[in-house]
């Protein structure tokens, strides 16, 4: 027989707690500290408070908003929510219907700021001045691997399947495409997302031009 699969995350805090006779400090969670953290977070913020870790998120979170149209319930939205946590955007902004599929998320939605729009006319006024990009394979979209991407942007995708709407397409200042080699048609969703999110970070955390 396999071993069973080891546990995420790590068990009650070993020894005397950090802190003094009042309690630890207020970034640690005292429940965590007695019974284990197995938390989806990584190890710097372990026994942290969810308040805490999005308190420290929000001091340094990237100027890059991501906007998912959601007219379907699509699966994959979780996905592209959780990859917009893994690459601390300033927030993610949900178009269309309220409700959506939070599995693929993995909990993640909980540190990350949550905007609802009726519909991209609303997405686009709160925007105001920020750029919408959208994301879609279209035949006039460029390249995303030779543009230029805005610092402070919103990234717009589509769902699986259907892609951005109509409307989507007609508000974005820009239409970009991920090149592709093979035989399908489109990549996932939550691939393209993170793609997409890679690039805009190589360009303006890590200063690579093109």
């Amino acid at each position: 027989m396999s071993p069973p699969p080891s546990e995420v995350g790590v068990g009650p805090w070993p020894g005397p707690w950090p802190g003094d006779e009042t309690g630890p400090p207020n970034h640690l969670d005292a429940e965590l500290l007695a019974h284990g953290d197995r938390r989806n977070v990584v190890d710097h913020y372990r026994y942290w408070t969810r308040e805490a870790i999005v308190e420290d998120l929000d001091s340094h979170r990237h100027e890059v908003h991501i906007a998912v149209e959601n007219w379907g319930h699509d699966f994959n939205i979780g996905s592209v929510i959780r990859t917009a946590n893994a690459f601390n955007v300033a927030a993610f902004h949900i178009v269309g219907r309220r409700r959506w599929n939070r599995r693929g998320a993995m909990v993640t939605d909980r540190y990350q700021h949550e905007h609802h729009h009726a519909d991209i006319a609303e997405l686009v006024a709160w925007a105001d001045d920020i750029p919408l990009i959208a994301l879609e394979n279209t035949a006039h979209a460029a390249p995303l691997e030779t543009a230029s991407l805005p610092r402070r942007c919103v990234m717009l995708f589509g769902q699986e399947g259907p892609g951005l709407s109509e409307e989507a397409l007609a508000a974005a200042q820009q239409t970009l495409a991920i090149s592709q080699f093979g035989s399908t048609r489109s990549i996932n969703a939550g691939a393209a997302a993170a793609i997409a999110m890679h690039a805009w970070v190589r360009q303006h955390v890590f200063g690579q031009t093109l």
